[in-house]
């Protein structure tokens, strides 16, 4: 595992980094053909961009890994992971360092080509055990570090009719899972007002600035305990001289509930139409609220106590708390399927050039989920 893990994040595999996809996506068929089943690398659905310039493109992607196993099977289960990372091709973090003798710092090792590893040597060890009473699917995406844009449909697709879903997000080093998460939404607002001279006929102007931050004052006001807004940016403008005709704002949504998605769906709506009225501008909303919450209702916890009694068997102490981080785990449970997704590796500082791997926690969490497999696969939730 740990051999797999190294030559995987040795391998620059950004989001947007389409090469490195590919050889990656190409070197993870290739480890996991050695699963029965019927393997595919497909292509998923088209992304669109903003761009500071108001420009609305279509983005690419690297193509998803799925693995269908015994479809028939009268237990199924999801397992899903991503292949992409949040470091860009030109990013300066791009190789391994050991710190010490059980923490290797790289770029992906704990988020999350560590937990591929965990995911394919659990269901080596489940396929050597001899499970005909279980059937799953395996989806690896290329997009999960910028929101599953591309993958969200085939996730979806893959959870229909699953009896549960682990999801291979790195745990805490101490081995905490994450409980219930938020959701969230990103939304990229573009205003479009009229530019003119700031000296002669300013009043001619439509400052699409001016209107873009009154929309982002609107909204951040409105936050609660259980709405997160956070107005994260601000692109357009020009020289001092010209009243802007052109401004993207770019906004973050946290809600903790569905019900708050609504609520934040009917301020957006309600903040820019008054903002497009008031300022005489023209206002398009671009995004969504990709990633719905994920509580921990009847079905979650029945699964989060079988895998802490698996952990008992295994003599690890397996405890969860609620995060506000979110994961492809978010949407699966959104399909109406219990899902654990931090069965990883401990790790931690992801994102940074600090990110870190424990160890070992290879064997400790590949243990974890095979056991955890067997007893799903022996019916244990049924």
């Amino acid at each position: 595992m740990l051999a797999r893990t190294c030559a995987w994040s040795e391998i620059n595999s950004g989001t947007r980094n389409l090469s490195g996809l590919a050889t990656i996506a190409g070197l993870l068929a290739d480890a996991f053909s050695v699963l029965p089943g019927s393997l595919s690398l497909v292509d998923g659905d088209e992304a669109e961009n903003v761009g500071i310039d108001g420009g609305v493109t279509r983005l690419a992607h690297g193509q998803h890994l799925r693995l269908t196993v015994r479809p028939e099977a009268p237990v199924q289960m999801l397992l899903t992971g991503h292949m992409d990372t949040v470091y860009p091709a030109g990013h300066a973090f791009q190789s391994l360092t050991w710190r010490d003798a059980n923490t290797l710092n790289g770029p992906g090792v704990a988020d999350m080509k560590g937990g591929l590893s965990v995911m394919l040597e659990a269901l080596r060890v489940v396929e050597d055990a001899g499970t005909p009473s279980l059937g799953y699917e395996v989806i690896i995406n290329s997009d999960e570090e910028t929101g599953s844009f591309s993958s969200a449909r085939l996730i979806a697709d893959a959870a229909r009719g699953k009896h549960a879903a682990l999801t291979y997000e790195p745990a805490l080093p101490d081995g905490t899972l994450a409980g219930a998460r938020g959701g969230t939404g990103n939304f990229s607002i573009l205003v479009r007002g009229c530019a003119a001279h700031a000296g002669r006929n300013p009043e001619d102007g439509r400052n699409a600035i001016v209107a873009a931050s009154e929309i982002a004052l609107r909204l951040h006001e409105a936050r609660s305990p259980r709405l997160s807004v956070n107005p994260a940016r601000v692109d357009g403008g020009g020289p001092n001289n010209v009243v802007p005709d052109l401004a993207v704002l770019r906004v973050n949504f946290r809600p903790g509930d569905a019900g708050e998605i609504e609520r934040a769906r009917r301020l957006i709506a309600d903040v820019t139409a008054a903002a497009a009225t008031r300022h005489d501008v023209h206002v398009e909303v671009h995004g969504s609220f990709n990633r719905p919450p994920k509580p921990i209702d009847h079905a979650a916890a029945r699964l989060f106590a079988l895998v802490k009694d698996a952990g008992l068997t295994l003599d690890l102490n397996v405890a969860w708390r609620d995060t506000g981080g979110v994961c492809d785990g978010n949407n699966i449970a959104a399909a109406g399927v219990p899902v654990v997704d931090t069965m990883g590796v401990r790790g931690g500082a992801i994102h940074s050039s600090d990110e870190f791997l424990l160890v070992d926690s290879l064997t400790e969490r590949a243990a974890l989920s095979a056991l955890t497999i067997k007893r799903i696969a022996e019916g244990a939730l049924l």
